[in-house]
């Protein structure tokens, strides 16, 4: 082919640039987002009123420049308002509309998506090692991602479990009678991370013991701290703990885990402690991703998500042994049954819970 010649394309060649083209722009606007979330630009703008570039830079002790700047691109996002278009730059006022306080400031706000702007930025942070990991088929640590993912996966989930916890573990009549019986439940709480999912347990329940457990340092700092804040450190306790270490360290009557059997480098183990810790008529409650039940291409968007996580972050944390199941993101049904059968459960049911992004099942021994 000469310098001159062009490629002949097609209407699906046109198609995928134009899809990736579309996609980059997406990609340093979720970047966006997060330096937002961070630098508490949104909050700023909520909290006090529309703002010149120097007035938001002087409420939240950044400099002034990058300020106008990241409020410009706002503004031709369609993420902020813009008084006067034509005025000097440094005088412009830029506002947040109050119908995307929800999305961008509102935490407790089950619309609240900027801590998933957070999670889509950490996850590329350690590329390098993910590169690495992709060449030796060794595994990238949770801790390489760094400690603001740690804080972006608590706030993401936060909501739900504040409002639908309850509803969720309602929706079971036997696990609810239970927690609301006396003596008072003792649940174990599997991977808890920040303790989001413990606390709202707690606050459903409001006799029940809550053990928020979790094998990360940093998740157990937070969560100590979260509850603290919550009042609630006389029945939600941290604890840090790897869950496949064969038991769980106490007798419950109700096991949780929430997002993260996917995760976990030896989920069988952690499967047949939790079975093992059950009290008398117990049982095994989770949450995982609601993935297509087989593989095939042209997935929707919630299996298209899932493997873009896997791929970066899910399947590398999953492999940091040479015997880890590796499971990744995109776990499905069959998978979750098959590990629940290893580890000794006689009956696996998934539940009639509706959400866009979970899938619920029921284990009993």
């Amino acid at each position: 082919m000469t310098q001159t010649e062009i490629t002949e394309t097609t209407p699906d060649t046109d198609a995928l640039v134009e899809r990736l083209f579309g996609a980059v722009i997406d990609t340093l606007e979720v970047a966006s987002i997060h330096l937002g979330g961070r630098l508490g630009f949104y909050r700023a703008l909520a909290d006090g009123r529309d703002a010149t570039p120097g007035e938001l830079a002087a409420r939240t002790g950044t400099a002034e420049r990058y300020v106008r700047e990241w409020l410009e691109q706002q503004a031709v996002a369609g993420f902020l308002t813009v008084d006067d278009p034509d005025a000097h730059a440094d005088t412009r006022r830029y506002g947040l509309p109050a119908e995307h306080r929800a999305v961008f400031v509102d935490n407790d706000d089950l619309n609240f998506l900027t801590p998933l702007a957070a999670i889509a930025v950490d996850v590329v942070l350690p590329i390098e090692q993910v590169l690495d990991a992709y060449r030796t088929g060794r595994g990238v640590p949770f801790e390489a991602y760094g400690p603001d993912l740690v804080d972006a996966i608590g706030a993401i989930n936060r909501p739900q479990f504040i409002h639908l916890i309850g509803e969720w573990l309602g929706s079971i009549p036997d696990v609810d009678a239970r927690l609301r019986a006396t003596p008072a439940a003792r649940v174990g709480d599997v991977a808890a991370g920040t303790a989001q999912s413990s606390i709202a347990i707690a606050r459903a329940y409001p006799q029940v013991t809550v053990d928020a457990i979790d094998v990360d340092e940093t998740s157990v700092e937070r969560a100590r701290s979260n509850i603290t804040a919550s009042g609630l450190a006389d029945r939600v306790r941290p604890v840090l703990h790897d869950a496949s270490a064969g038991t769980l360290h106490g007798s419950y009557d109700l096991v949780t885990i929430f997002e993260a059997l996917h995760d976990m480098n030896h989920p069988v183990d952690a499967l047949r402690a939790a079975r093992a810790s059950l009290a008398d008529g117990g049982s095994v409650v989770i949450a995982d991703e609601r993935v297509a039940e087989r593989f095939a291409p042209n997935g929707d968007e919630i299996e298209r998500l899932n493997y873009g996580f896997s791929i970066l972050h899910c399947l590398a944390v999953g492999l940091l042994d040479d015997d880890s199941a590796g499971t990744g993101t995109v776990i499905r049904p069959d998978t979750v049954r098959a590990y629940a059968t290893e580890a000794g459960f006689t009956h696996v049911e998934v539940l009639s819970i509706e959400h866009d992004f979970w899938r619920f099942y029921r284990l009993v021994p």
